[in-house]
C-alpha cells in the first residue's frame, strides 16, 4: 500500500473496533496486542494484520515481555506509532515508546491522563479549581487535611479507572482505620474531600494541541453511585451554549492545554458543587468514554469519537492535514445496567427515538436520540425505571486488591 504506516494498538479490553477498521480503511498496517482471555471476541479480523496475546489480563501483563516481544516485531517492521485504546493501556504504550523511541505521549504526560494524584497537582499548578485533596505519603500532612478541610472524605485507587476502589469516610477516627487496612498499598491511594453535586463529563477530539471538538453531558445517575449502590447508568449531553455547557468546555479546555495532550481523544469529567455552585475538575482519561458514550456522542452530533480520533492519529503519521466532519447538535442519552438475563429482550423499548441497543451479554442499555433534551429526558426517566424493574443484576462491587 502506498504511503502505508504501521499502528501497533493496545487493548486490555474488548473495544475500539471503529478505531482499528477506520486505520485499515486508511490504508495502514494495523497490529492488535490484547489478552490471551479476549482471543474469542468479535474483533474486526478483515481489518487486522495480526493479533498478538499476552498472557493474563491487564495487571498481569509482564511489560519485560511486552517490551521484548514489540522489540522482537520491529526486528523486521517499522512502527510508525502506538496506540492505547483503554485507560489501563496507557502505562503500556508510554513504557514502549520511551524505551523504543517511538513518538507520541511519553510517560510523565502520561501520569496526567492516569494517575490521579498527578492529576490534580497538575491541575492545581495550571490554577483549575480542584476539591481539597492531600497524598497518603505522609502522616502529619494526613492530619493537617482531615483537622481542616470538613468531612466527608474519599479515598481514591491513583491509576484505577471510573469508580473502581473509591471508599467514602466520614471521620477522622474511621480515616485513620481505613489508612491502616490499606497497608502498604496506601501510597497508592490519594484522599479528597466528597463535593455533593452534578457530576459533567466532556468527551473532546483534540488536534496540533488544540479541541476541535468537544460535547458535554450530565450523568443522571453517575458511574460511582451505580458502582455502589447498583442500578441504572444513565448520561445525557445538556443545552448547548448553556452557562455549565460554556464553563465546562473552558475548563475542559485548560485541562488538555496544562496536561499536554497534544492530539487524540479525552474523556474529563467535572462537579458542579450543590454548595457553592463552583464547577470543579475531578478527572481525566486520553481515550474515549466507557459504557458505550460514544455511542451516545455519535447520535447527538453525527461525529464517531474512535473513527475521527483513528483519522487524527492517521494525519500525523503521514503529515497530513485532519478536518474534522461538521457536527450537528442534537441531543442523545444512555440508559445501561448489568442484566440477570444473558440476552434481555429490549423489543418493548419501541419509541422511535430509540437508535442503538447495546449487544453485551449480560447487559440491558440503548441509545435515543430527539432534537429536543426535554424527549431524551424523558425518555432516559422512563426507560432507566423500566429497565432496573425488569432486568437489573444485584452485583457486590468486588474488593479491588491487585491496584494499578
Amino acid at each position: 500500500m502506498e504511503n502505508a504506516k504501521t499502528f501497533l494498538c493496545i487493548s486490555n479490553y474488548f473495544k475500539g473496533a471503529d478505531f482499528l477498521i477506520q486505520l485499515k480503511k486508511l490504508g495502514n498496517k494495523v497490529y492488535l496486542v490484547t489478552s490471551d482471555k479476549l482471543k474469542d471476541e468479535a474483533w474486526p479480523h478483515q481489518y487486522i494484520d495480526e493479533i498478538f496475546y499476552m498472557e493474563g489480563r491487564d495487571v498481569d501483563w509482564n511489560l519485560e515481555h511486552l517490551l521484548l516481544g514489540v522489540g522482537n516485531f520491529m526486528k523486521s517492521t517499522n512502527v510508525d506509532a502506538i496506540v492505547a485504546l483503554d485507560d489501563y493501556d496507557v502505562e503500556k504504550a508510554t513504557y514502549l515508546r520511551e524505551n523504543l523511541r517511538i513518538g507520541g505521549m511519553g510517560q510523565t504526560t502520561g501520569r496526567y491522563f492516569r494517575d490521579k494524584l498527578a492529576m490534580r497537582m497538575r491541575a492545581k499548578s495550571c490554577g483549575i479549581p480542584i476539591p481539597a485533596f492531600c497524598s497518603l505519603f505522609n502522616d502529619h500532612d494526613i492530619d493537617t487535611f482531615a483537622d481542616t478541610v470538613a468531612a466527608p472524605w474519599v479515598f481514591k485507587p491513583r491509576s484505577e479507572a471510573s469508580a473502581n476502589g473509591i471508599i467514602k469516610v466520614y471521620d477522622k477516627e474511621s480515616l485513620w482505620i481505613k489508612i491502616n487496612e490499606l497497608g502498604n498499598n496506601r501510597f497508592k491511594y490519594l484522599l479528597e474531600q466528597f463535593k455533593p453535586g452534578d457530576v459533567y463529563h466532556c468527551d473532546s477530539l483534540i488536534s496540533e494541541g488544540k479541541v476541535i471538538f468537544s460535547l458535554t453531558s450530565k450523568y443522571l445517575s453517575t458511574p460511582m453511585d451505580v458502582s455502589h449502590n447498583g442500578g441504572v447508568f444513565r448520561s445525557m449531553n445538556i443545552k448547548y451554549g448553556s452557562e455549565d455547557d460554556k464553563a465546562i468546555k473552558k475548563m475542559n479546555e485548560m485541562v488538555m492545554k496544562g496536561f499536554g495532550l497534544k492530539h487524540g481523544a479525552a474523556h474529563t469529567e467535572f462537579i458542579k458543587s450543590n454548595e457553592n455552585g463552583q464547577i470543579y475538575f475531578l478527572e481525566t482519561s486520553s481515550r474515549v468514554g466507557g459504557a458505550h458514550i460514544a455511542e451516545m456522542v455519535t447520535e447527538a452530533s453525527n461525529i464517531n469519537l474512535w473513527k475521527e480520533w483513528a483519522a487524527i492519529e492517521d494525519s500525523l503519521v503521514k503529515e497530513t492535514k485532519y478536518t474534522l466532519p461538521k457536527a450537528k447538535k442534537g441531543y442523545a442519552g444512555i440508559a445501561i445496567t448489568l442484566s440477570k438475563i444473558q440476552h434481555p429482550d429490549l423489543s418493548s423499548f419501541s419509541d422511535p427515538e430509540v437508535c442503538f441497543k447495546v449487544p453485551l451479554a449480560y447487559h440491558a442499555g440503548l441509545v435515543v436520540k430527539s432534537d429536543k433534551q426535554e424527549r431524551v429526558q424523558t425518555l432516559l426517566d422512563d426507560y432507566g425505571a423500566r429497565l432496573e424493574s425488569e432486568f437489573t443484576a444485584v452485583i457486590e462491587q468486588e474488593k479491588v486488591n491487585n491496584l494499578h
